[in-house]
Order: C-alpha cells, then structure tokens, then sequence
C-alpha cells in the first residue's frame, strides 16, 4: 500500500491510496458489511448517516454523494466550482440539509451547505488565512457547530456558527490552551472533532502529541489532556473521537505508517476527556481512522475502521474483535439505530447492520 503525505507548512495530514477494489464482502459474525455501488472511483473521506435510509458520502475531486434508499442507490451532487477541492468531511442532518467541508492551505479550506438535498450550495465560508488549514467540523443542531483548524502561531484555529453556517466566527485564541510544537488535527474521516448534547465538543489531535481538547460551553473555553495513543512521530496520534454521553468516550488512531501496529491505538474516558487509559485485553487491529458507536440499554458497542480493516467492542472499548480486513478510511453510524456505512478508496461504500455484535465468549 502506498502512503501519501500531505503537507502544509508545518503541519502534517494524511491521504491513503491504491487500495484494492473488492468485489464482494464477506459476512463476518453476526455483523452485515455489504458493499453497494457507489457509482463513483474517486476516494471517498467522509459520511454522515442520518438514518438506515439517508446517508451523505465525500471525498476527494469535489465529490458528494447522498443516498435515501438505504444506499440501494447513490446519486452524485455536483458542487459548483469545487471538482479540484477535497471534501474530507460531511455533516448531513437530514434527507435535504448538509454542510461540506474542504481541506487545504488558504482558500482551499471552505465550507458549502445545501438545504434542498443537493440542487444548490451556498459557499458559507472561506478560509482567508493563507496560514490556515481546516480539517474536520461538527454540528450540535440545525444552527449551531463548530470547525477546527491547525495550529498558528501556538494555537488551533477554531470557528464556530450559531445561525447555520451563514457566518462562521473564530473563537477567542486565549481560551485555547498553547499547542505542541507542530500539533495538529488529522483530516482523515472528519471525526478528529465530535459533539455531544447541547454544549459539549471534544478534539482529538496528533503530529508528535496525541491529544484530547475539550469545552463545555460551546468552545468559549478549553482544557487539554494527554492521551496514551502513538505520540512518536508526524504520522501518529489521535484521529477519531467519539462520546456516547458526556462522561464516555473514547479516541482510536495510532501510527498510520505503520498500519497493521495493534497498539497504541486505542483509548477510553470515563470522566469527559479529562483523563484517558488503555483498559482490556485486546485492542483494534491495527491503525484506526474513525471510530463509531450505537448504545444498547447502557452500554456502548464501538465499530472502529482503518486501512487494515475493521474492529468491534460490545463492551464500551474493554474488549475488541475483528471485524473483516477490508480497508476503510471513514465510519458513522446514525443516531439511535444500529445502521451505518463506511468508505474508502476507488469509490468503496459498505453497508453496516450491527444486530447481535457481541465480544463476550
């Protein structure tokens, strides 16, 4: 497999090519990954399901794809004016309302949104910073979301929206704690940021740190902690972030140069990020790109993906199976259902079914 780094100034994002295509996907326990036709070759970064019939795909040469059928069939949208740009994050809230988000240095970073199921986009936000580079963003409601960016001079670049993305304002660099030299996000999935209820946001960042920024207050203010993830070098640290209630979550990434590494991976918070452990017996398989969940009574099943494959807790991070070996770079499953999807290279979209996952023997 070939590794491409991506570089702008001193920060560091990662791209991943010439995976194979599979033809079929193999069932594997008692979970479902089945491969639909997406109708597309380009790269795919990005997706945001809604429900187990509505879901949102991106990716790379202004590619957008939404499917309302359960992924039946996917239909391409076209972006005006965006066919060079890299769409590495999508944030759908339903069959007609989504933000897209590019990555790049400058006026590459933008952020688009349509409320017509893809017919028109507005540009709601351009990067005007030519030392900025933005990665990945996330919403609390139809009004109210948040992007972060790499650090500049000492500190990340956060904006944050209250009216829908019609304007997008940075959040004071005081309250943001001073980065790392070189620390930043990882534009891998788009789930490098995550919100949880009506206040709390959590960042996950690597480039030689492997930390977890955290707000309860809508990103007005920040604390920082350490995670035990990979730290050792510009291609490790955290890249995914998921919470299923404001105490519990957990971070997966690693080293993506060094992909089929299972440790280092994997971490959990019992207390809201303000401190992380690696627990259990077992971790993921190998590097991790986007990590996803769906709750049963009050417990957590975790479904994490990478270039290596895929993995599966049904115990909130203690203990972890394989999934299948096929890679992926992205993951979400939608709110409340056990339904999701992941994607990957060459245009590859598969469908989850969680059902009756279990890691107990």
């Amino acid at each position: 497999m070939i590794l491409e780094l991506i570089r702008s100034s001193s920060r560091t994002l990662m791209r991943f090519v010439a995976l194979a295509t599979v033809p079929s996907l193999p069932l594997v326990g008692l979970a479902q990954w089945r491969l639909q036709s997406s109708g597309t070759q380009e790269r795919l970064r990005a997706v945001s399901a809604v429900s187990p019939t509505v879901a949102w795909a991106s990716g790379n040469r202004g590619t957008c794809l939404r499917t309302t059928d359960g992924g039946r069939t996917w239909r391409a949208l076209n972006v005006p004016d965006a066919d060079s740009l890299d769409f590495r994050d999508v944030e759908a809230l339903d069959a007609h309302t989504a933000s897209l988000l590019s990555i790049g240095p400058g006026e590459r970073s933008r952020i688009y949104r349509t409320t017509d199921g893809g017919r028109r986009w507005v540009l709601q936000f351009r990067n005007r910073n030519p030392q900025a580079f933005f990665d990945a963003m996330a919403f609390w409601d139809r009004n109210n979301g948040i992007a972060v960016g790499d650090a500049i001079n000492g500190r990340l670049v956060i904006i944050k929206t209250s009216d829908g993305g019609v304007s997008w304002n940075e959040i004071a660099r005081e309250n943001i704690p001073s980065a790392l030299p070189g620390e930043g996000a990882f534009a891998a999935s788009g789930t490098c940021i995550t919100v949880q209820g009506t206040n709390n946001v959590w960042i996950g960042t690597g480039v030689k740190a492997a930390r977890v920024y955290r707000s309860l207050d809508r990103g007005n203010s920040w604390t920082v902690s350490t995670t035990p993830l990979a730290d050792e070098s510009e291609s490790s640290g955290v890249f995914s972030v998921a919470f299923w209630d404001r105490n519990h979550g957990v971070v997966v990434g690693g080293d993506f140069r060094k992909e089929a590494v299972a440790r280092d991976n994997f971490a959990l918070t019992t207390n809201g990020g303000r401190t992380w452990t690696s627990v259990g017996h077992s971790r993921p398989t190998g590097f991790r790109s986007a990590v996803s969940f769906f709750v049963r009574g009050r417990m957590a099943t975790l479904v994490a993906v990478g270039t290596t494959g895929s993995d599966f807790s049904s115990d909130g991070g203690i203990s972890w199976r394989t999934l299948d070996t096929v890679g992926f770079h992205a993951l979400d499953i939608a709110p409340a259902t056990s339904v999701g999807w992941s994607v990957g290279e060459d245009g590859r979209i598969a469908r989850f079914e969680g059902r009756r996952l279990t890691t107990r023997r």
